[in-house]
């Protein structure tokens, strides 16, 4: 009871990082005598951890091939043009797909997405960002993939007797909970979610802080011939801004979205880093930074690519990329620029170079260390191993495909799936071996492993069952909707002040064994503590993704409350009635 006391005060003071409070009440159990070493570890090598450092390989393999490319060019589609039908839209969208993949890296990839619908549109990120975040929530109950929470959950339940999840276990549940909620979260947007207005200014600053300046030609064969920018998918599949237009010798400027492409026109482009890497690999556009030949393609692979500073004093200062001849002097080419928030508009070849601007460079591994020798240039740091992997964007989608449909017909495993398709992803070059542990969140392996010493701990001494027998004095003549309802509730209070991993692993013990003494069936019990651990709608604390979009979307702490409390009192209601027809209780 101590450990446990001051596990839950660490978790919601935040004096301690939660993974760190995961390891120090593990340590305690050890040294306080309650566990034995081997139960106190046995959470890291449970499936359900291996499971999910297979599902952060299998999902950075799907975003770098570019497999969720569709998704992000729906969620940036011009057809949307109100916040109502974008809150739809993602429901109907992003809720499915954070079924599969977990939403941290969905958000982390739509966010700037959607912020750039909401610059085109004049709309306030404030009316759009939560529902993006919200979303990804009620998709993740779907299946036992669509979070971490979920596969802690069933790795908990199946060391206490109950049994393990399956892949769709509690889908029925889930399917309503997210038809429900994505419905309540359009009805709802209009009045519930704020206007806290746009600062484009800081918009700007931002975009051309973080952007590069690049050029691209259309080849032969682009889907973008004979297309407007308006029309065409290519802001929506990428966070750029068009600048110019560039046409022979005749030069177009904004506005330009409803101005014909042609072959071979070139566009000068504002874009991220990340993207920028992504339009090298798309074959609707070429990079044609500079006037000089372009690299062969079988060329392109033996390539590295790296940032280079001008420092103060630097020779190149004050000439432009087209005089330098910066190719045949450094046998490498530009790619792009970037420049302070500095707003470029002309074409690389003609920017008059300045002390401070950073240049992305590719070229042979011979050239680019010759880079180090000069005083000209300080190499900043070597990107080749950023560069996605688009030629494998099928081969991706069907690796995906497979680790969940040879599960679901009990074919195999799930974690020898998941195990196969991370193997695959690297096999087949979406994603390269030396990645896997950048992409694994060493955070989340350790908040998972060591929490599951928790529910044993509460097994073992008898405290869980002790809890429960408090419980069931004030539950017991209650019937047992009421009951489920009390147990979403306190779940779903519980979460939004501690980690929501903690609370399963806390929860979860006691709720079978108050099940067993009201005589129901534990798993229906265990099923709404889920739910409610999943279900974080009242705080930005709550829930990572909360977190991501509180900041962008200028939200204040008691907006996230406003918006999440009709939503949090539908689920207190719905989940515990769709559980009792479920088990039919």
């Amino acid at each position: 009871m101590l450990v446990l006391a001051v596990s839950i005060v660490l978790f919601v003071t935040g004096w301690l990082a939660p993974e760190v409070t995961g390891l120090l009440a593990a340590a305690l159990l050890m040294v306080t005598g309650v566990l034995k070493p081997a139960e106190a570890m046995q959470g890291f090598g449970s499936p359900a951890l291996i499971t999910l450092m297979g599902l952060f390989a299998i999902s950075a393999g799907l975003f770098r091939s570019g497999g969720l490319d569709r998704l992000r060019a729906l969620i940036g589609s011009d057809a949307v043009r109100s916040p109502k039908r974008m809150i739809a839209v993602m429901v109907a969208a992003v809720g499915p797909v954070s079924a599969f993949v977990p939403n941290t890296p969905i958000v982390a990839s739509l966010l700037p997405v959607v912020e750039g619908w909401c610059k085109r549109r004049g709309v306030s990120p404030s009316k759009v960002l939560l529902p993006l975040s919200f979303a990804t929530v009620l998709g993740g109950t779907m299946t036992l993939l669509g979070s971490s929470v979920n596969l802690l959950a069933s790795e908990v339940s199946g060391k206490l007797g109950y049994g393990s999840f399956g892949l769709f276990s509690f889908t029925a549940i889930g399917l309503g909970v997210w038809l429900v909620g994505g419905l309540l979260m359009v009805v709802l947007s209009d009045r519930f979610l704020p206007d806290r207005g746009r600062d484009d200014d800081d918009l700007i600053a931002d975009l051309s802080s973080s952007g590069y300046l690049t050029e691209v030609k259309i080849p032969q064969g682009s889907e973008l011939i004979g297309q407007s920018l308006h029309a065409s998918r290519l802001q929506r599949r990428f966070d750029v801004d068009v600048l110019e237009l560039h046409r022979g010798s005749e030069r177009f400027l904004p506005p330009l979205a409803d101005r014909t492409l042609m072959l071979d026109d070139r566009l000068l482009l504002r874009c991220s880093r990340e993207d920028l890497l992504r339009l090298q690999q798309d074959h609707t556009i070429v990079l044609a930074p500079t006037p000089d030949a372009p690299l062969q393609p079988d060329l392109q692979n033996s390539q590295q690519m790296v940032e280079v500073l001008l420092p103060s004093g630097s020779t190149l200062a004050g000439d432009c990329l087209r005089d330098l001849r910066f190719r045949q002097r450094y046998n490498v080419t530009v790619l792009a620029l970037r420049r302070g928030n500095a707003v470029l508009r002309e074409r690389l070849g003609r920017v008059q170079l300045r002390d401070g601007d950073v240049l992305l460079l590719q070229g042979p591994k011979d050239a680019i260390r010759g880079l180090q020798a000069t005083n000209d240039l300080v190499v900043l740091e070597q990107l080749e191993k950023d560069l996605p992997t688009v030629s494998r964007k099928r081969v991706a989608l069907l690796i995906a495909a497979l680790v969940v449909l040879l599960p679901s017909l009990e074919i195999i495993p799930l974690v020898a799936a998941v195990l196969l398709g991370t193997v695959a992803m690297v096999a087949t070059g979406c994603l390269r071996a030396g990645e896997l542990q950048r992409v694994i969140r060493l955070d989340v392996i350790l908040l998972l492993g060591s929490l599951a010493s928790f529910s044993v701990a509460l097994e073992k001494t008898g405290l869980a069952a002790a809890l429960a027998k408090t419980l069931l004095l004030g539950l017991q003549s209650w019937p047992i909707y009421a009951a489920l309802v009390v147990v979403f509730l306190f779940t779903t209070l519980l979460t939004e002040v501690m980690s929501n991993a903690a609370t399963v692993a806390m929860l979860i013990p006691i709720a079978g064994q108050l099940a067993q003494g009201l005589g129901q069936p534990p798993m229906a019990f265990i099923y709404c503590v889920l739910f409610g651990a999943s279900q974080s709608f009242l705080s930005p604390v709550g829930y990572q993704t909360n977190l991501m979009v509180y900041g962008p979307g200028r939200y204040r702490f008691l907006d996230v409350s406003r918006y999440g409390f009709p939503l949090t009192l539908a689920m207190t209601v719905l989940v515990p009635f769709l559980i009792c027809r479920w088990f039919g209780l």
